[in-house]
């Protein structure tokens, strides 16, 4: 048997690539885009300005306006709507293999597919809120922002808060380094696949629960944390059960997740009615996380308050792994292209653990 050298499951702390996207500071609870902390984005320029920081190294352009486009067929699921319908774009708009088209071509590829990805997700989200007509353009383009179009899409209205709400979500949510996701495009796109391969692979890893879905699973804590009336006795039943406190402890962070702080702010400022509720169950988890793993930092990660803030948007449950690939297509699409420039196939070793040698009679 070969023997094994330094591994680690699930490659925690494991250096694969080098970036200049994104910088997640573990000790001091801090994350940059390009060097800019993401405390002065929010609420001073709009996702779609993000995508162009992380993607352009410059806050203009931005995202573009999508392409006009109608999807031929959606089911509702907005998840899988969005990985179906962007691989489908690769071939319907033909687009070329990273290892033979010019950076400034796939840099257009990424920017056309990001830009639909919010369109599907919201008549995917429409479709599911049975709807068989879709909102048009014109009442569409009097958003003044992604987010805001996003709600015109899929309601036909956009509240302000409700815009704020996901605005600052998809910029918190926007970038954060060589997760699961964004791992699976860089390696797509090592291979010299399409831009639209690429993002769909990176889609694909929201079905999944365990990378993007979790504040799925925040709303009901908070609701049933609600009910009992008692925030210490339900974290002590919960522990005591062997369950999981979803929305606490990051791979990343040693200290607090400065995301989850910039979504706590904007829950309070957008006056969401669950914000005492989930402020209890937050200093109570902390607490008993803390006594019972006082040697591991346990903090609250970006899931926890964002599931409050989507809340105020009312984004149901299901559609959280869409809105998170709405997010994520300004990380992911930098890291295409990065990728693209370092041109080598990512081919890690594995270390064989398996049966020695043996014949074929052994086995019968």
């Amino acid at each position: 048997m070969s023997e094994a050298v330094d591994f680690k499951p699930g490659l925690e702390g494991v250096v694969a690539v080098e970036t200049e996207i994104a910088e997640p500071d573990r000790e001091g609870g801090a994350l940059r885009y390009r060097g800019v902390d993401i405390e002065e984005l929010v609420g001073n320029v709009h996702y779609e300005q993000v995508w162009g920081l992380l993607v352009d190294e410059s806050l203009e352009p931005g995202m573009p306006e999508p392409d006009p486009y109608e999807p031929p067929s959606l089911t509702g699921n907005a998840p899988s709507d969005a990985q179906a319908e962007i691989a489908r774009l690769s071939g319907a708009w033909d687009l070329g293999k990273l290892t033979e088209i010019s950076d400034d071509q796939a840099r257009d590829d990424v920017a056309r597919l990001s830009a639909q990805v919010m369109g599907i997700v919201a008549r995917s989200a429409r479709v599911a809120d049975g709807h068989a007509d879709s909102v048009p353009d014109d009442v569409v383009a009097a958003g003044d922002s992604a987010a805001a179009k996003f709600l015109l899409r899929w309601r036909g209205e956009a509240d302000p808060g409700h815009v704020k709400a996901i605005d600052t979500y998809w910029i918190c949510t926007a970038e954060h380094g060589l997760n699961a996701s964004t791992f699976t495009a860089r390696v797509a796109a090592s291979t010299g696949a399409d831009a639209g391969a690429c993002l769909s692979a990176a889609i694909g890893t929201l079905s999944g629960p365990l990378h993007g879905g979790a504040p799925a699973h925040v709303i009901p804590m908070i609701d049933e944390v609600a009910a009992m009336g008692d925030a210490e006795r339900y974290v002590d039943d919960l522990l005591g059960r062997g369950d999981r406190i979803m929305g606490f402890g990051h791979r990343v962070y040693r200290a607090e997740d400065p995301r989850a702080r910039l979504l706590r702010r904007t829950a309070e400022e957008l006056g969401s009615q669950r914000v005492e509720t989930a402020k209890e169950l937050e200093e109570a988890a902390l607490a008993a996380l803390q006594k019972r793993s006082p040697d591991r930092v346990l903090a609250t990660n970006v899931e926890y308050w964002a599931a409050v803030v989507l809340d105020v948007a009312d984004i149901p449950a299901k559609l959280t792994p869409a809105m998170f690939a709405c997010a994520r297509v300004a990380g992911w699409s930098a890291h295409i292209l990065e990728q693209k420039r370092v041109a080598r196939l990512i081919r890690p070793a594995a270390s064989y653990t398996g049966p020695g040698p043996r014949s074929l009679s052994e086995l019968r």
